[in-house]
């Protein structure tokens, strides 16, 4: 494939002249040129560091341009689907024209009508070095290199293709063979990783290791490790991209076993997780959020240390007077960005030097970790110690301290990422999170808010309602709290209606609903056999913590030496490439199966889509009964819907109560993310929901009208018809939103108060499609035949019966292409391309918009009296 003649891109004498050709920079954001720097002439094997950058420019199509710092210019790729970690994985590459040096620092939009015109965003960025001369490799069109990114690493080729005419030379991008390969089904960084990293720190990578290479073989190990510092089950292996830690649970009594644990200070603090690598150290949250931007000062002091690469397990906290951790002072600090008093505690070292660490023991662990860290002159980067106490003993003095309690460690055990009985957690006193459900009316001279209203998810993962919080707010901290709950009010309550013990929950006081969205920390004396909490106290918010994660911590019995058999650790001795985010969720069966041929969208595609929104879809499923287009042949094969299952080997999803459809099996509801993925492994497509929730079904809390265009209409003219529609309906008094339909057309939904029965809603609906059919028969009608469509619009308002169901939003769509159902703004109506303007593939355009068009949607929704009056029905009774 190589080895011909590299078409000229460039004007003799310019090297930018066709970039510069292409752009009018009176309009454009993109640089015009950029200082040019004097690059050595053989680019030879590490003389030199050059830049990468992989930008995601969101054009007519998605693509990534791929990016290399050659002679003074940035040689450029244009790469549709990205790049793979696979080797099996040949990515097309179309060199385009080179552009300038500044170029490589661009995020921004290009305006419309301009080349190129779309949203760029630097998606990953770096160094590079060339395996062999870059010159002789560019005109013989075989470049190996090496990249240093903050995404990408390892040896990579770029092979040109035999062309065929074509103005701009395809290549291809393919990941060699070392050890950051990964397999496709296992791992996809486009998916996984999408977001930029402009404002991350530059990546650094020593000129030692241009030459030698360490980093990127399996048993590389930095010079301050030695193989003979290991324990002696470790394992040599590429540091991974993400790690789940390992969690604690909470326990009845203390050990019996003393011997066989340790014990540590249980820290009042946010759990987290340093990643060292060659780019430089990253800290996140056990739910992988990305914090490093709020700890410079730490960044600064984990330079100094210069530790090896590698996973690294801790806590941060800040200290009072007395040297307690004060959860309060690190909220504080946190939300003032004045983190210079934050201590990282570090307890366990899972990776380190090109080694898997977990098979080895606590004790092996540790004893590396201490070595690391016990002899740094570090003020804020400490190693946890171990006390030598039995857990009872220990227990008691940090009681009396002041602490929070203690984490007995089994010595033995081996490091899990899950929940495990090998690590325990001793209370002083009862204290977990809780999730925000509503708050109550401030009494007397009290600002803000009276109690918090909180629960936790049973295993069902359905939201419990556990008691109010009225103590251990500060002023500001109840006008703070007010504020944030306001803007996600809602009309009804987030809780069950009975508790698992069949109790209400029973509130005093006028009760403000809102999402169950934020996380806080309370601390109490007791549970009542109601499943209530007394004498509650506010602690803090935990942004750290996913809400749909919460669920109340039952104390387990004392551990004992012996383990159950699914606590024993894995036999094998390497660790599981798939992603976490995923592998730790979900087995996936026959991810290589093509969904849709058009696209070439994957199961294991599919998967990641629903991943990456599976929490924006809750927002539309929570409560909702749904009826499941599963597809397991794909898009083209045979399909059929399924509002019934026994959901027992379906996590995150359930029946629900059987009275909700008489004469027919229980019907079926999602009640977390993880419950989106059971579907999607299940070779589900579309998810429809209905238009009740399960609280309050025989009163639906929306209308749906469905715009569906029949043969020969245009684009423009379901654009108008939905505008015609939202006009009417606003008319009529009533709010409506709009959503595409990931077909060919639009959803306009109007939020209701439960206060109509579904007779009275489906006649609503049908008295507005006649009236419009009547009023515009050149544009509607109202009978559903594909006879009577023809170009016209049907306004299905079928969607709105008993029974019947409208796929929900950021569901992907059964048909070629994968459009997906996204809520957008009546203001974006006229920028919308078609009902599948987004798909699975371009999705990532969206993400940051999210669910925001419909923020007030809940707000809005209004009884239909006054709209039933203005089109002259006569109002059921009762």
């Amino acid at each position: 494939m190589s080895g011909q003649r590299v078409p000229s891109l460039q004007p003799q004498g310019d090297p930018l002249g066709i970039y510069k050709s292409k752009r009018d920079f009176a309009l454009t954001p993109e640089p015009a040129d950029g200082a040019k720097r004097v690059v050595g002439a053989n680019a030879a094997v590490g003389v030199c560091e050059l830049t990468f950058v992989v930008q995601k420019h969101w054009a007519s199509s998605l693509h990534y341009d791929f990016r290399l710092e050659l002679d003074g210019v940035m040689k450029s790729w244009a790469v549709p689907k990205g790049p793979s970690f696979d080797p099996t994985v040949k990515r097309m590459a179309v060199q385009v024209e080179d552009h300038p040096l500044s170029y490589a620092s661009f995020e921004g939009t290009v305006p419309a009508k301009q080349y190129g015109a779309g949203q760029v965003i630097v998606w990953d960025a770096g160094t590079w070095t060339a395996l062999h001369d870059a010159h002789q490799g560019v005109r013989n069109g075989n470049l190996k290199f090496e990249l240093h990114g903050h995404k990408l690493h390892g040896k990579w080729v770029l092979v040109r293709m035999k062309g065929h005419g074509e103005k701009q030379a395809p290549w291809l991008l393919i990941k060699e063979k070392d050890a950051f390969a990964r397999a496709a089904a296992e791992y996809s960084v486009v998916d996984e990783l999408p977001a930029s990293v402009k404002y991350m720190r530059p990546v650094r990578v020593a000129k030692a290791d241009f030459v030698a290479k360490a980093a990127t073989t399996a048993n590389a190990v930095d010079r301050s490790v030695s193989v003979s510092d290991l324990p002696p089950e470790a394992v040599p292996s590429p540091l991974p991209p993400t790690l789940s830690p390992q969690l604690a649970t909470l326990a009845a009594g203390v050990p019996p076993d003393p011997a066989a644990w340790l014990c540590e200070i249980k820290f009042d603090g946010y759990r987290m997780l340093l990643r060292n690598d060659a780019s430089g150290a990253r800290l996140l949250t056990r739910n992988g959020l990305d914090w490093t931007s709020k700890f410079q000062p730490l960044l600064c002091e984990l330079e100094h240390l210069s530790l090896p690469p590698g996973w690294y397990d801790g806590e941060i906290v800040v200290p009072n007077d007395a040297g307690i951790p004060d959860f309060g002072a690190l909220q504080q600090a946190i939300e003032n960005q004045r983190t210079d008093a934050v201590v990282l505690y570090l307890f366990d070292l899972p990776y380190v030097a090109g080694h898997d660490l977990r098979s080895a023991s606590l004790d092996g662990r540790r004893a590396v970790l201490k070595g690391l860290i016990s002899n740094a002159a570090s003020a804020h980067i400490r190693f946890s110690e171990a006390f030598d106490a039995a857990p009872d003993s220990m227990l008691a003095s940090a009681c009396k301290l002041g602490l929070e309690g203690v984490i007995a460690k089994r010595r033995n055990a081996p490091y899990r990422s899950a929940r495990s009985a090998d690590w325990v957690k001793l209370k002083c006193s009862q204290r977990q999170e809780f999730v925000i459900g509503g708050y109550t009316e401030p009494q007397g001279s009290r600002v803000g808010l009276g109690a918090l209203c909180v629960g936790a998810h049973d295993a069902h993962g359905v939201l419990q309602y556990a008691g109010d919080v009225g103590a251990g707010f500060s002023q500001k901290t109840l006008i703070d709290l007010k504020k944030k709950l306001d803007a996600s009010s809602r009309k009804t309550s987030p809780f069950a209606a009975e508790s698992t013990a069949g109790i209400a929950p029973r509130i005093r006081g006028k009760v403000h609903w809102v999402t169950p969205a934020l996380v806080v920390e309370v601390s109490f004396g007791q549970w009542t056999r109601a499943g209530r909490i007394r004498h509650a106290v506010f602690r803090g918010l935990r942004s750290d913590k996913a809400a749909n994660t919460v669920v109340r911590e039952i104390e387990q019995p004392a551990a004992t030496e012996k383990r159950p058999a699914e606590d024993q650790p894995a036999t094998t001795a390497t660790a599981p490439r798939q992603s976490p985010s995923l592998s730790t969720r979900l087995k996936v069966s026959n991810p290589q199966r093509v969904i849709d041929t058009r696209t070439g969208t994957t199961k294991i595609d599919l998967i990641r889509y629903y991943d990456l929104v599976g929490a924006l879809m809750l927002t539309h499923l929570a409560g909702r009964p749904v009826s499941l287009l599963r597809a397991p042949d794909g898009v083209d094969g045979t399909v059929f819907f399924q509002k019934h299952a026994d959901t027992a080997k379906l996590p995150g999803m359930r029946q629900l109560d059987p009275s909700l459809s008489v004469g027919h099996p229980p019907l079926m509801a999602i009640v977390g993310k993880r419950g989106v993925l059971s579907a999607a492994q299940w070779n589900v497509i579309e998810f429809h929901t209905m238009n009740a929730v399960s609280t309050s079904f025989a009163h639906p809390d929306r209308v749906v009208f469905d715009l569906d265009p029949g043969e020969g209409v245009r684009w423009p003219q379901v654009q108008e018809a939905a505008q015609l529609v939202h006009s009417f309906l606003t008319q009529l008094g009533l709010a409506s939103f709009l959503k595409t339909s990931g077909g060919k057309g639009l959803h306009v939904v109007v939020p209701l108060r439960r206060l109509h029965d579904w007779d009275a809603v489906e006649g609503f609906s049908e008295a507005v499609v006649l009236h419009m059919a009547k009023t515009i028969p050149q544009r509607f009608v109202a009978r559903s035949g594909p006879k009577n469509r023809v170009g016209r619009i049907f306004i299905d308002y079928l969607r709105n019966r008993l029974g019947a169901t409208t796929v929900c939003a950021w569901s992907a769509r059964s048909r070629p292409g994968l459009g997906i159902s996204v809520p957008v703004d009546w203001s974006e109506l006229p920028l919308l391309r078609g009902g599948d303007h987004w798909t699975v593939d371009n999705v990532h355009q969206r993400l940051a918009v999210g669910n925001t068009p419909w923020a007030g949607c809940g707000k809005a929704a209004r009884g239909l009296g006054t709209a039933i009056d203005a089109l002259g029905l006569v109002q059921p009774q009762g």
